[in-house]
């Protein structure tokens, strides 16, 4: 009798391990976070389209069932549309698309386009008499390099919107909105260098955050404490720093005053309202100041989105806050990674402006 008493508090004590065990498996693996293809974040679409004579072009981030979305503006000159309809204080109905473009504020036509290709596909708010896609909007300056006479237009922002449609490839590098963008423009284009779009994601659990960011910065770009891009001396063989360049100059100067832009999305499953996306959105802008000096002066118009799409999980708001920043930095690595070019070529498509060094 003993012996059978004892075989059971022995099964019973390997039984609890085991489930120790399991727990403890459990938890680590929802602890962890593990890269995933931004493709793997259900609910988005992304297409590109660009003018490669121009260099400028168009990203569509595309929500068919549409995405609510809360915004930060930490920079001094955005181009932007509909910024509005993300006003926390306002009807939390979501947005069907987020567009990222050059051209400045010329390049806000590209909308038109989105709006007739959505519409076309069934997409939109149904006001009982039309549907309405809900279409916002941020771009960056890139007039300078390049054609400055070819902008993003309702064409081009169609063409991109069905590349989304059709299942397009969120790509890093000189594509889409990312084909002008440029960085360390302290002292005019001939010592700047090319940057482009990035993106990267990740999952945690079954919370899943990607970052998209088109880095477009006066500011030098940095990361794991390394300068990667930015501000070049005169004969291009080294760097200068920005920050110091600026500090150089004790007087007030224009500094390309609102051509300078970093725009990012945030794309996360996490269930979030509008008034919590923007929260998540203005965390997210730590990842501007751990990557970018100088970064969000009255030189800049940077934009951050951050939506919630796909199939809710429930998550905590400081969690993702936190994760976005990480991602977002690691998005504007891979931007600035994936753009590299050659100096003949890149100085090619830099027109000869007067600079702001004195």
């Amino acid at each position: 009798m003993r012996i059978k008493v004892l075989f059971q508090s022995a099964v019973r004590m390997l039984g609890s391990l085991i489930i120790l065990s399991v727990g403890a498996a459990a938890q680590a693996e929802g602890t962890t976070v593990k890269d995933i293809p931004f493709a793997a974040i259900d609910g988005v679409r992304i297409g590109n389209a660009q003018n490669d004579q121009g260099k400028t072009g168009v990203t569509v981030l595309c929500f068919p069932n549409g995405a609510k979305t809360g915004v930060d503006v930490s920079g001094g000159g955005p181009a932007s549309r509909e910024m509005s309809v993300l006003d926390p204080t306002k009807e939390d109905i979501g947005v069907h698309a987020i567009v990222l473009a050059g051209g400045s504020a010329y390049g806000l036509a590209a909308s038109d386009g989105v709006m007739k290709c959505l519409e076309e596909n069934g997409i939109g708010f149904d006001t009982g008499v039309a549907l309405v896609p809900l279409v916002v909007q941020s771009d960056i300056y890139d007039l300078s390099y390049g054609r400055s006479d070819i902008r993003p237009d309702s064409a081009m922002g169609y063409e991109a919107c069905r590349n989304a449609l059709a299942g397009g490839e969120p790509l890093s590098g000189s594509v889409g909105v990312g084909v002008g963008a440029t960085v360390g423009k302290l002292c005019g284009m001939k010592q700047s260098q090319k940057s482009g779009i990035g993106y990267h994601a990740v999952q945690l659990g079954t919370l899943k955050l990607g970052a998209v960011v088109v880095v477009n910065a006066i500011g030098d770009v940095y990361a794991h404490g390394q300068k990667i891009a930015g501000l070049m001396n005169a004969q291009r063989t080294e760097f200068m720093d920005s920050v110091q360049e600026l500090y150089r100059r004790t007087a007030s100067r224009d500094l390309f005053p609102r051509t300078n832009t970093t725009l990012g999305v945030v794309v996360t499953n996490g269930k979030f309202d509008k008034a919590q996306l923007t929260r998540i959105a203005a965390q997210a802008r730590n990842a501007y100041a751990r990557s970018i000096n100088p970064v969000g002066t009255l030189a800049d118009g940077d934009t951050i989105y951050a939506s919630s799409c796909g199939v809710p999980v429930d998550a905590d708001i400081n969690v993702v806050g936190t994760l976005a920043a990480e991602v977002m930095a690691k998005a504007i690595e891979n931007a600035i990674v994936s753009s590299k070019m050659d100096d003949a070529e890149y100085l090619s498509h830099c027109p000869d402006l007067p600079t702001t060094q004195e």
